[in-house]
């Protein structure tokens, strides 16, 4: 692999594939913040929600487990541009869902709604980190440095889906809002489709799936780092801090409920761009330009022990607090944006690290197994989340994130420290 910065092709290709990404997750995060705070103002329970959100994520464990090998077979940007074409066609038929077909009919067809949109998004998300590994610069933080943009930039775009998605339900209704974003992200797909530069791989017809599974031990344990950490965040993120907020924030009424609406909206996305800015200076912020690969895995290890203590630190002020109260709302909102950024910097690592691990010739293939991993976090807690806060409430949603965040911080003391040098 040669050094790409002084190739206009390079550059060029790496603008497209983040511009369409940025897309893709601008949708992604509206979508789900739509999903969200309709189906619970028409009285889903915290686990029926939580089950709206889970093909979504079994979809994304298969898919990124095959979508290395689809990728290898049939080229990056085929796969890039399915991802596309398919949260088009999931958001046109969520659109059709009646609901006066009651709750069983809806949880199933929004389940399978969900499915269909988990497919695209890991279908793009690994086609566009394959794509960084084989367009980065080799010299210096190069790799970090286009990965960490390319993600924190993601993260920051999905923050302000949030934040559309929210209101957009308050301004338009459900139905104006799917259509809207439908016809928006098809014109992206169709501009991209066009005015995509050539020189991402195209495939190559003997790619085997057996290849998926990856035989180094860093990948491994890397992936299995990645599923708690992920699980770390959705336990709380997906259902309990949502429905907690609308309890504490809305008075029933609907000018509460919208009032509602927009303060959960405006957390989440300011969490997930606050996820994005941290994700995207963390080259930086660790210095990474003057240290070499090993002193980045045990940075992993020690960032990811940090995290342990916010939602520790929270389950304590929930416990001595007896009852909602201004002071805790505003101590749960800094515990967990402090909680961003510290996740923010482990994410980035791993991230990178997954790409230092892996070789060019099998950069699909190991990013798709950890991706798979990445979904099988967002799966366990996601269902977790349902779970945890309906048993109890969000102080057993948070224990259960300390706990997660604890082994994530274990499998990450596992990684060898030289075997990034190895794999470069």
């Amino acid at each position: 692999m040669t050094d790409t910065s002084d190739k206009p092709e390079g550059l060029s290709a790496y603008i497209a594939v983040t511009a369409a990404y940025w897309a893709f997750m601008l949708t992604d995060g509206a979508l789900r913040m739509l999903v969200l705070l309709h189906f619970h103002t028409l009285g889903f329970s915290p686990v029926q929600l939580a089950y709206l959100f889970v093909l979504y994520e079994i979809a994304g464990m298969v898919t990124n487990l095959s979508a290395g090998w689809i990728a290898a077979r049939f080229g990056l940007t085929a796969t890039l541009y399915a991802g596309l074409g398919i949260q088009v066609l999931a958001l046109l038929s969520l659109a059709q869902l009646d609901p006066g077909w009651g709750i069983a009919a809806s949880v199933a067809f929004v389940m399978c709604v969900q499915g269909a949109s988990g497919v695209a998004k890991d279908l793009a998300k690994m086609a566009s980190k394959s794509a960084v590994k084989l367009l980065a610069p080799t010299t210096g933080d190069g790799l970090f440095r286009w990965v960490a943009v390319l993600t924190g930039s993601k993260n920051a775009v999905k923050g302000v889906g949030f934040l559309l998605g929210a209101a957009l339900l308050a301004g338009f209704g459900f139905v104006p809002a799917i259509y809207g974003m439908a016809a928006v992200l098809a014109v992206i797909l169709g501009a991209v489709v066009v005015l995509m530069p050539s020189g991402l791989p195209r495939g190559r017809k003997g790619a085997k799936f057996s290849e998926v599974f990856s035989k180094s031990a860093n990948v491994n344990w890397l992936s299995a780092a990645r599923v708690f950490l992920f699980g770390a965040r959705d336990v709380w993120f997906v259902v309990g801090i949502p429905v907690y907020f609308y309890a504490v924030l809305s008075d029933g009424s609907e000018a509460g409920n919208r009032a509602a609406f927009f303060m959960i909206g405006t957390f989440m996305a300011v969490w997930i761009i606050l996820y994005g800015a941290v994700q995207a200076a963390a080259p930086r912020i660790l210095r990474a330009r003057d240290r070499d690969e090993g002193a980045l895995v045990r940075a992993a290890r020690g960032w990811a022990l940090a995290l342990v203590a916010v939602p520790v630190v929270l389950v304590a002020a929930l416990l001595v607090s007896g009852g909602p109260a201004p002071w805790l709302t505003v101590t749960i909102v800094a515990g967990l944006l402090i909680f961003g950024a510290i996740f923010a910097i482990n994410s980035s690592l791993h991230s990178y690290l997954i790409l230092a691990f892996t070789k060019a010739e099998r950069v699909t293939m190991d990013v798709g197994f950890y991706y798979m991993a990445n979904a099988g976090g967002r799966l366990l807690g996601t269902v977790l989340s349902g779970l945890t806060y309906q048993v109890g409430g969000l102080a057993l949603t948070l224990g259960t994130a300390a706990v997660m965040v604890g082994l994530s911080a274990l499998m990450a003391g596992r990684l060898d420290a030289s075997g990034a040098a190895r794999a470069a």
